[in-house]
C-alpha cells in the first residue's frame, strides 16, 4: 500500500528504497515490474488496474460521492470572468457603434458601420461559424465517450458509433484550426481592403472582438493538444483524465457561445 516514506515496507527490508516489486516488498515475488511509490500517504481502498505501475486510490478511478470537482468548479469561475470580459468588448462595441452613427446622421455623411461593413464577406463568414458551431457537438461526443471510459475506437474507423475520446477529440481539434485558419483568411482579404485595426474605429473593435475570441479558440486547440497526448502517455484512463476531458468541452462550449453572440452582433446586425 501507499504509505509516507520510511514505513513502505515491512520490518527487515530497506525502507528507503522508493522503487520495488509489486508483491512481497522484501522478497520481490509476484509481479516482476517495478513500481514506483509515492512518499506521501493517500486514504481510501486501494485498486491495482490493468496496465497501471502501481496501485492507486479508487478515488481516482471512480470520483468522490457527493463531492464537486475542484477543476470542474474552479473553470467555471474563471469562464464567468472571461465572461464578463467579452461582455466589456460588447459595451465598447455597441458604445462606439452608437457615437459614430450619431454623428453620421447629424453631418449627413454615411455611417462608418454601412460603409467599412459591406467589406466583411458575410457567407464566408457563416461557412466558417458552421464549422465551428459543429465542432462543439463533436466535443460533447467526446464527453460522451471519457464518461463511459472510452479512450480510443473499438471498431472501423467509418463506424461513428465505436469511436472514442480521442477520435472525437481530434476531429474538434481539426475543425477548431480550420476555423482559425478561415479566420486568418478573412483578416488578409480586410487587409487588402485596407481595413486594419488602425484604419478607423470600425476596424479597431473588429479586429480586438474577433482577435481576441481567435485567441480564446487557440488556447483550447493547445487544450485538446494537451489532453489528447496525455491519453497517450498514461496507463490507465483514470477519473482525473475524465474530469479533464469534460473541463476542456467547457471552455470550447464557452467560446462557441461567445462567438455565436459575436457573429450576430458584428456580422448580422451591425
Amino acid at each position: 500500500m501507499i504509505a509516507p516514506l520510511g514505513t513502505l515496507a515491512p520490518r527487515g527490508c530497506d525502507s528507503h528504497n522508493k522503487v520495488v516489486p509489486w508483491g512481497d516488498l522484501c522478497t520481490g515475488s509476484g509481479n516482476n515490474d517495478l513500481v514506483a511509490m509515492h512518499t506521501h500517504a493517500v486514504s481510501g481502498s486501494m485498486t491495482m488496474p490493468e496496465g497501471a505501475l502501481h496501485p492507486i486510490p479508487l478515488s481516482r478511478l471512480r470520483g468522490r460521492e457527493n463531492r464537486p470537482e475542484p477543476v470542474a468548479v474552479g473553470t467555471i469561475i474563471w469562464l464567468a470572468s472571461e465572461l464578463m470580459f467579452f461582455a466589456a468588448l460588447f459595451a465598447a462595441y455597441f458604445t462606439i457603434r452608437n457615437v459614430t452613427n450619431s454623428q453620421a446622421a447629424a453631418t449627413g455623411t454615411v455611417p462608418l458601420w454601412q460603409s467599412q461593413g459591406d467589406l466583411i464577406n458575410i457567407p464566408f463568414a457563416i461557412a466558417n461559424t458552421s464549422v465551428l458551431v459543429a465542432s462543439s457537438f463533436t466535443c460533447q461526443m467526446g464527453v460522451f465517450a471519457a464518461e463511459r471510459a472510452q479512450v480510443r475506437r473499438s471498431g472501423s474507423l467509418f463506424n461513428l458509433r465505436r469511436w472514442g475520446l480521442r477520435e472525437w477529440y481530434t476531429l474538434t481539434y481539426l475543425m477548431g484550426a480550420f476555423f482559425i485558419g478561415g479566420q486568418v483568411f478573412e483578416y488578409a482579404e480586410l487587409f487588402h481592403e485596407n481595413l486594419t485595426i488602425s484604419s478607423n474605429v470600425f476596424g479597431s473593435v473588429f479586429f480586438l472582438a474577433t482577435g481576441f475570441h481567435g485567441l480564446h479558440v487557440t488556447g483550447g486547440l493547445v487544450a485538446f493538444l494537451l489532453l489528447m497526448g496525455r491519453t497517450f502517455l498514461a496507463r490507465t484512463f483514470t477519473h482525473e483524465q475524465a474530469v479533464s476531458a469534460v473541463v476542456v468541452s467547457y471552455y470550447w462550449h464557452f467560446v462557441d457561445v461567445v462567438w455565436i453572440a459575436l457573429f450576430g452582433v458584428i456580422y448580422i446586425l451591425r
